[in-house]
């Protein structure tokens, strides 16, 4: 396994370790607004809880990574000339090894990131848990398939592709880096890794664990921030996998285009849910609290509307504010803590930006409210968000329970679709025709009745509409990372016949 390329804060600090100096100036402004920040040669990522240095990596010269691009393909040589049962067996080694790193690896990543240091943990552990499944059901999903018709016979082969470019979010830095490289290996290809400029450290080390079981150069991580993924998008690269906001997800579409480049693109979400008038009450409750402020609500599929039945809302958004308020936000290393801080300020006051909006437009905050500690979001319940108000239209991406009312079921349908984004959706009723019915009419890709739009077993993860396309998951999601290969020929046995 190569050596790690990152180093930690501590070693950072009143030295000049290799190229990168800490200037006064510097680290305040990182600490004020945490953004991990490019400085010279060096991209330095910070704790959200405190603003501290928690380590830096080298930033790769834009300029370098046509030739990382074309090197990776050189190097997949080995990789792809194995079965993919033999591809299997070595991520499955890799899956073992996070599972033993996953409390070092997952501390590392909730330092980086915020969230509670057991989530950190889980997100690391699950993945590697999961490998050996995950790996063995891509190596099923690309084997081939031939059928024999009137002594004709035709193979259906799924071939690697190439170098796929991989560019993953911060909120959830191993996990949805595990998504996209499980599939782009089994089929045979070389990747190139983007890790989020404000995750680099984790995205590193979850790279370097694979690393140790692959050929060298099979596997490249890149590192920087908007040039340096620009710069990817525009290599060489035969596909360019990508979990973000929809605007970043045009662009890449659109450069993406010069050269015909498959996309598999996860953008954001504005995932609604609905309560009907004979929901179990306190199941909807609590779905809509967990949901609204889990990781601080930067999750691509957190409930940021909930559209609740007018004859039982009073009772439904009372018992909303009772368990919102047994929610504790902190640091990732603080006991019984639910979520951490927004990832950096700007998102904090996107968030605090769109509540004021909202409360002035005419909504009530009954948790919470515009005035939050720094650095945090703690949990905040609106009500009588209607749907001309900017929290209701745009991606908010934090613990903020918003809360309008409908009299007919048409209504809530009509309100729960007028959004350009159908990443998820959830319908609670005890009438399970009814809420089926009601979930059959939502705008979303994936949809939860009475439970979360999780699916079970290897099924899509997918989004509709403004969401993005391509998805994550499933036999069909794993060959979106493989060329298609038709070969027909005179079937054997009728060859010999003759």
């Amino acid at each position: 396994m190569p050596a790690p390329i990152c180093r930690a804060g501590a070693d950072l600090v009143g030295s000049r370790a290799g190229l990168f100096t800490v200037e006064p100036t510097y680290l305040n402004d990182c600490r004020r607004y945490r953004m991990s920040t490019i400085h010279e040669q060096f991209l330095a990522s910070l704790d959200p809880a405190t603003g501290e240095v928690v380590g830096e990596v080298p930033v790769t010269p834009a300029a370098d990574i046509a030739g990382i691009v074309d090197e990776a393909r050189e190097a997949a040589a080995q990789w792809r000339a194995l079965t993919h049962q033999e591809r299997a067996g070595r991520l499955t080694l890799a899956g073992e090894a996070l599972v033993e790193r996953s409390e070092e690896l997952g501390t590392l990543l909730s330092r980086e990131m915020g969230k509670p240091r057991d989530h950190g943990i889980g997100e690391v552990r699950s993945c590697g848990a999961g490998m050996r499944t995950k790996a063995e059901r891509a190596a099923a999903a690309l084997a081939p398939v031939a059928e024999v018709t009137n002594d004709v016979e035709t193979t259906i082969y799924r071939d690697p592709l190439g170098v796929c470019a991989l560019i993953t979010p911060w909120n959830y830095p191993v996990l949805t880096t595990h998504w996209m490289i499980v599939p782009a290996l089994m089929a045979g290809n070389a990747v190139v890794l983007k890790p989020s400029e404000e995750t680099p450290l984790i995205g590193q080390a979850y790279a370097e664990v694979l690393m140790g079981v692959l050929p060298d150069g099979v596997l490249r991580v890149v590192h920087g921030g908007d040039e340096q993924g620009k710069a990817l998008v525009a290599a060489s690269v035969d596909l360019v996998a990508f979990t973000g906001s929809r605007e970043a997800g045009m662009h890449i579409m659109a450069a993406a285009a010069h050269g015909l480049k498959r996309l598999v693109l996860e953008l954001g979400g504005k995932d609604p849910l609905i309560v009907l008038d004979d929901a179990d009450l306190e199941a909807a409750a609590r779905m809509a609290v967990n949901n609204s402020l889990d990781n601080a609500g930067q999750t691509c599929v957190a409930t940021e509307r909930v559209i609740v039945a007018a004859a039982i809302a009073d009772a439904f958004e009372a018992r909303v504010v009772e368990l919102a308020s047994d929610v504790k936000a902190g640091p990732w290393d603080a006991a019984g803590v639910t979520y951490g801080p927004m990832i950096h300020a700007r998102q904090r006051d996107h968030v605090i930006g769109h509540i004021r909006e909202a409360l002035e437009a005419g909504a009530t905050a009954l948790l919470g409210g515009p005035e939050q500690p720094e650095r945090y979001i703690e949990p905040t319940v609106l009500t009588g968000v209607t749907g001309d108000m900017r929290i209701a239209q745009e991606e908010t991406f934090g613990p903020v329970v918003c809360i309008s009312r409908f009299e007919s079921i048409s209504d809530a349908v009509r309100e729960a679709n007028a959004s350009p984004f159908g990443l998820g959706a959830m319908v609670f009723g005890a009438d399970e025709a009814r809420a089926h019915d009601v979930a059959r009419q939502l705008d979303a890709g994936m949809i939860g009745v009475n439970r979360s739009l999780g699916g079970v077993g290897d099924t899509p993860w997918v989004g509709a509409k403004q969401s993005g396309f391509g998805y994550h998951g499933s036999p069909d999601g794993t060959r979106q990372f493989a060329q298609t290969r038709v070969v027909r020929r005179v079937a054997v046995a009728a060859s010999a016949g003759a």
